[in-house]
């Protein structure tokens, strides 16, 4: 089916934070087709239309949203190009898997992704969010990103004409609701060995200092300029502290994890303790990181 629409769904289902209470509709497109059939549907569900990925870098309220999820299910291969320039490049659906697509491009040989290795998410929320890691932004590599709007429909849009920044994507479309459809990536060719051990040690680092399979939503603070959330936080004393079911992690004190049933309650308030400390100790404003619902 083109749309596959489902009543009711649980944004704790549908986030690695395992939080959040029920929307209004879920709304998977799975083709050009079905984005045709949302445009309809959408003023019947009623509500306002948000877009949805893996739920990597959200946490959802545990109470009723009036929202509905729309999901980008095209997770078709990818498809590879030469350039004249001698690079490659690959143009993925959004539905696809950021770390799938990085497994990919390492037995293929193409390089420029590994600093995203152990970054979780699918290619829509990665762009979305401007996805960052170890020196390597998501943004940084994007081509061209095909949109999808209620009243324009499909369209492309050139990276030179997208406003990108730290965990910031704009396509300058100011649109009331869009939606990442196709990512375009220029990458390099590499040797799939020297790409393959990068991403293994990369890995390895992540997790050894990240509590990389944790129930977590990822850095739930920003870095300030100059500075590292995760340290502010383990100098004000914020490493391991528990509210409930959350906790910041033991392992990297930027890391909002859910422990035992936790709560969007508790962990909205362990957050506001964290930035309090952090003001009090340092004069910080932590901005957050995790979109907030």
């Amino acid at each position: 089916m083109s749309l596959v629409l489902s009543p009711h769904p649980l944004l704790k289902e549908h986030t690695t934070l395992r939080l959040g209470g029920p929307a209004l509709a879920l709304a998977v497109v799975r083709d050009a087709a079905g984005l045709d059939q949302l445009a309809a549907e959408l003023p019947k569900l009623g509500g306002a239309p948000f877009a949805l990925g893996f739920g990597s870098n959200l946490l959802a309220g545990d109470g009723a949203h009036a929202l509905v999820l729309v999901r980008a299910g095209n997770t078709a291969p990818p498809e590879f190009s030469a350039t004249p320039g001698g690079k490659t490049l690959v143009r993925v659906g959004a539905g696809f898997g950021l770390p799938r697509l990085l497994g990919l491009c390492q037995r293929l040989g193409f390089t420029g992704l590994e600093g995203l290795t152990g970054v979780p998410g699918r290619m829509g929320g990665s762009l979305a969010m401007n996805a960052g890691s170890y020196g390597v932004e998501i943004g940084s590599l994007l081509r061209r990103v095909r949109l999808w709007t209620p009243e324009g429909g499909l369209i492309w849009r050139d990276a030179a004409d997208c406003t990108l920044g730290y965990r910031h994507f704009d396509a300058g479309l100011h649109a009331s609701f869009q939606l990442i459809w196709e990512v375009e990536l220029e990458l390099s060719v590499g040797a799939p060995a020297a790409i393959r051990a990068q991403m293994e040690a990369i890995y390895a680092k992540k997790k050894a200092t990240q509590p990389v399979t944790a129930k977590s939503a990822g850095c739930v603070f920003k870095n300030p300029a100059g500075l590292s959330a995760g340290k502010l936080l383990d100098e004000a004393g914020l490493r391991g502290k528990r509210l409930g079911g959350m906790a910041f992690s033991e392992m990297h004190a930027n890391f909002l994890v859910n422990v035992n049933h936790g709560t969007a309650a508790q962990a909205l308030e362990l957050m506001d303790f964290g930035r309090d400390a952090v003001r009090s100790r340092n004069g910080v404003d932590l901005q957050t990181e995790v979109v907030v619902l």
